[in-house]
This record gives C-alpha cells, sequence and structure tokens, in this order.
C-alpha cells in the first residue's frame, strides 16, 4: 500500500446490472492501494451484478450509495466502468449524466473504459475531444462528434478546463489506473 494517492477521493458509479467485473474491482482495488478513498454508487444502491466479458454471471458487489444521494463536489475524480449492459443502461439514467456534467463543470477528472464513453455521449461533453473506447463504441463517438478516436491503451485529452481519461478495454487496466493516479497527482 502507498500514500501516494492520500487524501484524494474518487467516485465510481455503475447501473446495477453487467458491469464488467475486472472494470469495476481493479481501479477500486488499484487507486485504494495508492491510498486513494473510493466510493462506488450505483443507479438503485446496493447490490451489483458483475460479469465476465458481458455474457457470464459472476459475483455481486455492494454499493456504498444511489447516485441520487451523492454530492459530486465531495469527489476529485469520476471512474466509469464499462460492460455493454451497465453502459447501455447507465447512459440512459438522467442521475448519472447529470453527475458527469457536474465533474466536467468543476473540472474534474472524468475517466471511462470499454462502453463507459456511452455515458459521456449522452451527458453531452463530448463534442471536440479525442478519445478511445471498445472498438465496437468508435461510431458512436464519431457520429457524437468527437473529434478524433483513437485506437490506444489509454488516452488523456485535458481540455476547457476538465481531464478526460479513456482506455479500451479491461487489458489496459493497469494504464489506465496509472493514469487516474498521475492525472490526481498533478491536480
Amino acid at each position: 500500500m502507498s500514500n501516494r494517492l492520500q487524501g484524494k477521493k474518487i467516485l465510481i458509479i455503475t447501473s446495477n446490472t453487467g458491469i464488467e467485473r475486472d472494470e469495476l474491482l481493479k481501479p477500486l482495488e488499484a487507486l485504494s492501494d495508492l491510498g486513494a478513498t473510493l466510493t462506488h454508487a450505483s443507479s438503485d444502491g446496493g447490490l451489483v451484478q458483475t460479469f465476465v466479458q458481458d455474457t457470464e454471471k459472476d459475483i455481486t458487489v455492494k454499493s456504498d450509495l444511489k447516485l441520487s444521494d451523492l454530492v459530486a463536489s465531495n469527489f476529485d475524480a469520476l471512474v466509469i466502468p464499462g460492460g455493454t449492459v451497465n453502459a447501455d443502461t447507465l447512459r440512459q439514467d438522467k442521475q448519472a449524466q447529470h453527475i458527469v456534467k457536474e465533474f466536467v463543470e468543476s473540472g474534474k477528472i472524468v475517466a471511462a473504459i470499454c462502453h463507459g464513453p456511452w455515458l459521456l455521449i449522452d451527458a453531452g461533453v463530448i463534442p471536440g475531444k479525442t478519445l478511445t473506447s471498445y472498438s465496437s463504441v468508435r461510431t458512436d463517438l464519431i457520429n457524437a462528434k468527437a473529434a478524433n478516436w483513437v485506437d490506444a491503451e489509454v488516452k488523456q485529452c485535458p481540455a476547457n478546463g476538465w481531464n478526460l481519461i479513456t482506455s479500451r478495454n479491461p487489458n489496459d487496466l493497469p494504464a489506465f489506473n496509472e493514469a487516474i493516479a498521475q492525472a490526481l497527482e498533478a491536480a
């Protein structure tokens, strides 16, 4: 355990169904091990179903609170895990969209992996950005007027006062987690 991120508070938001297990648990573990305080909020609160590769149910994880019960200003960074079902459900959640907009307007770090950028589309925060995602989300991001989609392990796009960090898939989690840590250290 390190104190590298001591005093930093990170919010991870999910729906209650279909979260890619590693995209939730690996950032929780890695960033916590660096000394950050992590809070997991879900749409309905309570238990969250994880999946392995979007098809096989895995463990359930208890979230700390409901999206409607959190205060975005209490956090330094927002992490949005993927999973097709999670991301498609979360993108339609007005509370989740509001949370993303609050982080962006406050100039904070927003990090999304895999299908997680779908929420960024529906929150209306990506026009003019360069980002990456799971390959099947590429066309959606381009159609949403993202300036540029790149096939990269991790892409940081600091612009207009906030820092966007994106990655493609669970294989990119080490680089994704490190980019979040570095951005928090620089903030």
